[in-house]
């Protein structure tokens, strides 16, 4: 069970050497044993019906002698998106107990290809913090490479979890860089695809216009066959019309390990050689770009976005208080309060949250109506003139794909307030509808993951694809912690 792969429980359950039902049995029982004790924190419910799911896909198994595509497959899902089974708190006391009738698009597309979803796990409340994963349901989030230091936020607890081996791979939502920054302080593969390719539909927003679900794995494989399933047009998020003709029929025939060879690649400077970097940071990044030139690469050093700074200035638009009111609205009669602002006169909200949740609240103009106007990344003019910069740089020099660290910093201590955060990732992809993948490079300070992200251009996971599977399997930076044995 420990680092086994989709494929591998697949083997397996053909094999008879597992069923569905000792598989989540397994599972379950690390849970219990290492969540709680350990003091890690990353489960928010276990769900009660796991075992009957398993039965019946057992059952299915042994008469039809084939497996669905996640057939059995237990996913740590993310507190923010709606699962009709099991509570969705976003992780707020606000909404404890409050169980939508619909699932999430994403998790609907997990189950109906097999997927057994396993449990709910902590968050940023809300998903406010890139930084840690402290909620007002569930408390702190730890990281399992080491207890007294943060997993990252705000999809911290599903990072931890499927590190952990708690599941086989999970569901996390990146707004600024809440996919890729708890993939790499937790040594996994994160996958923040195209905006329009995923659908948001049953996902708590935090910002909608910028906002992903998406894949965090062990593995390139098990996150590509995540995506696979989850990839598509939606009528519930018209956002997702945009993928409509680009999307392939599998993204697993992408896996390609001489995926490197003629890429070009742009090394970005501007983080790699951030002042406030780690230099062990920069020491395994720079590690990486040998090791992709030693595959194939051609690496384009410096890679420069002209007005980099300027483009980015003021690019972020709050709008949450009247995207969440929106998703508050969509539980209808059983939603436990009607709005933010009644959510805030609850009380009901960790201390950490409380500026950021008044804050919130003082955007009193809808974000269509501001000046300059908060428009989705197709139509907002800051957003089309970043894309454009980013995709005029990469075509003068034909490249395919840019690299940075995902985060330019170990993992904080717990409580750490003062030390370098870190955090390259809020910009590039989050605002231009860039994809972007994290795939672990090794260890800073003998113990502590780091990653490299690849952005491509828009609806070029292919690309992507090809080159982390290539880079992860010439350089095998995966390995579980070892307080999880």
């Amino acid at each position: 069970m420990i680092e086994a792969t989709i494929s591998d429980i697949h083997q397996t359950i053909r094999s008879g050497e597992i069923t569905c039902r000792t598989l989540v049995e397994g599972y379950l029982e690390r849970i219990g044993v290492y969540d709680q004790t350990t003091r890690l924190n990353a489960i928010v419910v276990t769900n009660p019906n796991a075992l009957a799911e398993a039965d019946k896909l057992d059952a299915e198994f042994k008469q039809t002698g084939k497996l669905r595509r996640l057939h059995g497959i237990p996913v740590i899902v993310k507190d923010n998106f709606d699962t009709n089974d099991l509570p969705t708190t976003g992780g707020s006391l606000a909404l404890k107990g409050s169980i939508p009738t619909d699932d999430a698009y994403q998790v609907s597309q997990l189950r109906e290809a097999g997927a057994i979803v396993l449990a709910k796990s902590n968050m940023a409340e809300w998903a406010f913090s890139p930084l840690v994963t402290v909620s007002s349901i569930s408390g702190i989030t730890r990281n399992p490479y080491d207890l007294e230091r943060v997993p990252a936020g705000s999809s911290g607890g599903t990072a931890a979890a499927v590190a952990a081996n708690f599941g086989a791979v999970g569901l996390g939502t990146d707004t600024g860089n809440s996919i890729r920054g708890p993939a790499s302080h937790n040594c996994l593969v994160g996958i923040r695809s195209t905006m329009g390719l995923t659908s948001r539909d049953g996902i708590i927003p935090l910002f909608l216009r910028n906002d992903i679900g998406g894949p965090m794995a062990r593995t390139v494989e098990d996150a590509v066959k995540i995506l696979e399933v989850i990839a598509g047009y939606d009528p519930a998020d018209p956002i997702t019309k945009t993928c409509q003709g680009k999307v392939p029929q599998n993204y697993t025939q992408f896996l390609d390990k001489n995926g490197l060879q003629g890429a070009c690649i742009g090394a970005f400077r501007k983080y790699i050689d951030a002042p406030s970097i780690d230099p062990q940071i920069k020491a395994l990044t720079e590690k990486a770009i040998e090791d992709l030139k030693t595959q194939g690469a051609e690496i384009v050093d410096p890679f420069v976005i002209s007005g980099f700074d300027k483009l980015i200035e003021n690019i972020w638009s709050d709008s949450f208080q009247f995207d969440v009111n929106r998703y508050l609205s969509s539980l209808g009669e059983n939603a436990p309060y009607k709005n933010l602002i009644e959510i805030v006169e609850s009380g009901l909200y960790s201390p950490y949250n409380e500026d950021r949740l008044n804050t919130a609240l003082k955007e009193n103009k809808p974000p269509e109506e501001r000046n300059p106007p908060c428009l989705d990344l197709y139509h907002d003019a800051r957003n089309i003139a970043f894309r454009e910069a980013l995709l005029q740089a990469m075509e003068k020099d034909k490249i395919d794909a840019i690299i940075y660290p995902t985060w330019s910093n170990p993992p904080r201590k717990v409580g750490d307030t003062e030390s370098p955060p870190g955090d390259n990732s809020q910009y590039i992809s989050p605002h231009t509808g860039f994809p972007a993948i994290t795939v672990p490079i090794g260890f800073t300070y003998n113990s502590l993951p780091a990653g490299l992200t690849f952005v491509g251009k828009l609806f070029a996971e292919p690309d992507l694809i090809k080159f982390v599977y290539a880079y992860e399997q010439a350089t095998k930076h995966r390995r579980p912690p070892e307080l999880f044995p």
